[in-house]
């Protein structure tokens, strides 16, 4: 096996954001930038690993956007340089990110690579991504990802084989001369295996054998094998049930994000005479969810919050009770008002799925969840959009005559209904999206007691965490108001947040909430109409950024 060493000048734009480096395809495709991010990752793993990591095996699988295939054989290349014995390649390199968690954490493997841009774009002239997932499964935390950035900006050269292109296409396996084993295996089985030590199948089988129905969209993306299997081959629902199945470099030239915006296609057939029982979507790389019933969006604060209020008495991996759930920040609070009825604790961190991975591996956290429609549990360190879709299934099962909005009404009757809606602005001015973010930190004092609307600014801060586990410090996490009544009780906020999601521009995200006990029937626009209108004219948004409007609403 011949190994070479390129050399070039060194990139200075590869710092990993909250789910890992995500820029224009184009712009990974340039000569040497790949392999500069493999290879500082590589370097990264190996200064804080406690023993020798390279014969365990590397996980290596994609969303099946455009460049996932080469990005494989580039990556795979790279790590056989860098000494790795045992590489463990998806089928078609199509590994969703739970799925990967679920390899990873199985095969004890030393990481893996997941290349993905999530919800993001697809194709020549848009996203991709790439990250690197730890021995626990989980994405790498911040202190990995500033390194991996350091050395990024001081590397010059990388080490690659020249080796053929391998088949990915077919399982099996190959030894090369070296002695390095590369194996190509089923995506799909061990994920589906793991589901069906979760949750009761044949309880949701029998809910199918009734009559019900449902519709998953996998928006020609990477869910879509796993949803065949999963929800046709095994739990009966009917054929054709799962739709846009079979992923597209492209994802058919859609957005595959399942929120209001892009899946509104779903959402309207739920909304018409000719609607399923229950609808779900998926994202990019499997990892969020969208649930739907008949005339009915559960947002997915409320979903999270339902479906731990529910885990123990519908789903059989927690029939002995929760241990503890966790939010980001900015997603709904119903979740603490759950919590509190179950005593046990709730948690709140910043946004990005590393921040719960402490709390999980230390057994501090059953169910968490983001309100960019992530939900996930403790079997792996990924949120996971079917382990959603299973829960809410799980939970129609138990009740077997109860409608999903059946099931959401009860819960807004018992709880309260917390209000809710995240506004995006995208492709801003970098340095004006920071310099309104900042100006807003300097006058948090001076909004205390100022009037949102009919409400009173409370409180205002720029959100800080604590880490439970390690009790690092992570700052600068969103800005919040929160806002009461006249009766100086706490019943909403806005909060304000840079993203680092976006591959070009800036992205900022303000969320509205307000919660309210008696009046649980409004629609969210009713709701917080008030605030949304109020808000945007205190701070001045559409003259700041030369918006009417926000760019999405969810």
């Amino acid at each position: 096996m011949i190994i070479k060493t390129n050399k070039f000048k060194s990139f200075f734009d590869q710092q990993p954001g909250t789910s890992g480096l995500r820029r224009k395809t184009k712009h990974f495709m340039q000569e040497h930038y790949l392999e500069s991010f493999v290879q500082a990752t590589l370097n990264a793993i190996k200064e804080q690993a406690e023993g020798k990591i390279e014969e365990a095996p590397l996980i290596i699988g994609g969303d099946g956007r455009f460049f996932n295939k080469e990005a494989i054989q580039k990556i795979m290349r790279v790590a056989l340089a860098n000494g790795y014995k045992h590489l463990c390649i998806a089928k078609g390199g199509i590994l969703s990110t739970p799925a990967a968690s679920v390899e990873i954490r199985k095969r004890k493997a030393s990481g893996g690579f997941i290349l993905s841009a999530s919800h993001n774009p697809a194709g020549l002239n848009e996203d991709f991504g790439i990250k690197y997932n730890c021995e626990n499964g989980g994405p790498a935390q911040e202190k990995l990802t500033n390194r991996i950035f350091e050395i990024s900006k001081a590397l010059t050269e990388y080490k690659i084989t020249e080796i053929p292109e391998i088949n990915i296409d077919s399982i099996g396996a190959l030894i090369l001369a070296s002695g390095a084993k590369i194996e190509i295996f089923d995506g799909v089985k061990n994920y589906a295996d793991l589901m069906q030590n979760l949750f009761d199948f044949g309880k949701i089988r029998t809910l199918f054998e009734n009559g019900f129905k449902m519709r998953f969209d996998a928006m020609y993306a990477v869910t879509g094998p796993y949803a065949k299997v999963i929800f046709e081959d095994l739990l009966g629902a009917p054929l054709g049930s799962v739709e846009h199945f079979i992923p597209r470099e492209d994802f058919g030239g859609e957005h595959p994000d399942p929120n209001q915006v892009h899946a509104k296609h779903l959402i309207d057939f739920m909304y018409s005479a000719k609607a399923a029982d229950f609808a779900a979507a998926s994202d990019g790389d499997g990892d969020r969810n969208l649930i739907v019933g008949k005339k009915c969006f559960v947002s997915p604060g409320d979903s999270l919050a339902i479906i731990a209020s529910e885990a123990k008495k519908c789903i059989p991996a927690f029939k002995g009770g929760l241990k503890g759930v966790a939010r980001s920040m900015p997603t709904s609070q119903a979740l603490d008002l759950v919590a509190k009825k179950l005593n046990i604790e709730s948690f709140e961190t910043p946004t990005g799925w590393k921040y719960f991975v402490n709390l999980m591996d230390t057994g501090k956290c059953s169910i968490c969840g983001e309100e960019s429609f992530g939900t996930g549990g403790d079997h792996i360190r990924e949120k996971d959009g079917i382990w959603a879709v299973l829960c809410w299934l799980s939970i129609l099962a138990h009740y077997e005559k109860k409608s999903v909005q059946d099931i959401v009404t009860d819960f807004w009757k018992e709880f309260g209904r917390n209000y809710y809606q995240r506004h995006d602005y995208e492709g801003l001015d970098a340095e004006i999206a920071s310099n309104f973010c900042d100006n807003l930190r300097g006058k948090l004092e001076e909004f205390i007691g100022q009037e949102i609307g009919k409400y009173k600014i409370r409180y205002a801060d720029d959100f800080n965490y604590t880490d439970a586990v390690d009790n690092s410090v992570t700052s600068k996490q969103g800005i919040r108001i929160f806002l009461c009544n006249a009766g100086k009780e706490e019943v909403g906020r806005v909060v304000f947040r840079l993203s680092g999601t976006g591959s070009s521009g800036a992205l900022l995200r303000v969320y509205y909430e307000l919660f309210e006990r008696e009046k649980i029937n409004l629609t969210s626009d009713e709701a917080l109409k008030d605030i949304i209108v109020s808000a945007q004219k205190f701070l001045r948004l559409k003259e700041v950024f030369d918006k009417d409007k926000a760019d999405v609403i969810t």
